[in-house]
């Protein structure tokens, strides 16, 4: 399901965000940073769980994706790519991850599904840079990556807003089952790949 064959597609619809963060002087540093406050936002909106909550949450999840891509083309189109810029780009998108994934579960009270889930999506990010460590190409594939989580989190919270149960149940819970079960299984095909490729 991996939305990341889409980047071309992305870099193009950004090239003008680009060009008007550039000539406003912005950094791509300043820009993740921007992009991680987005995501604190968004866990605080999730937590609240009100209908209201959950759709301000979609908002600020699609401009934390949208500013995670033009950070990277930011820094590209300014010629400063740094491992620096990329290890902080990395790090506040894994906290953004907890923050995103704990405010869900945290507005439901359900913190044993939430472990799992958070568990699931880290471990998928994990995998997928522990191949570059070792040599490979960074792992973008399987399941679920990174950008079908935020399309899934702000296509399933905007649902939530509308309509906050299912025959009973919450959507955002069986998003949660979703990222417990599917991204233990990318995680799984992340290091599967990596394994045959370093054997």
């Amino acid at each position: 399901m991996t939305l990341d064959q889409f980047r071309p597609v992305a870099n193009r619809l950004l090239a003008p965000w680009v060009r008007a963060a550039k000539a406003v002087g912005a950094t791509p540093n300043a820009v993740s940073v921007v992009a991680f406050g987005l995501a604190i936002g968004a866990g605080a909106a999730y937590y609240v769980a009100t209908p209201l909550a959950y759709a301000g949450g979609a908002l600020l999840v699609f401009l934390n994706g949208w500013l995670d891509l033009m950070d990277g083309a930011l820094a590209r189109e300014l010629g400063t790519e740094s491992e620096a810029g990329d290890m902080l780009d990395h790090v506040l998108d894994r906290y953004a991850d907890v923050v995103v994934v704990s405010g869900l579960a945290a507005g439901l009270d359900q913190f044993g599904l939430g472990l799992a889930a958070v568990t699931g999506v880290l471990l998928t990010s994990y995998l997928g840079t522990q191949a570059q460590a070792v040599g490979l190409d960074r792992v973008y594939g399987g399941l679920l990556g990174r950008a079908d989580r935020l399309a899934l989190i702000g296509a399933t919270t905007a649902v939530t807003a509308l309509v906050p149960t299912v025959a009973g149940y919450s959507p955002v819970a069986a998003l949660l089952v979703v990222f417990a079960v599917v991204g233990h299984f990318t995680a799984v095909q992340r290091f599967v790949s990596a394994w045959r490729q370093l054997a």
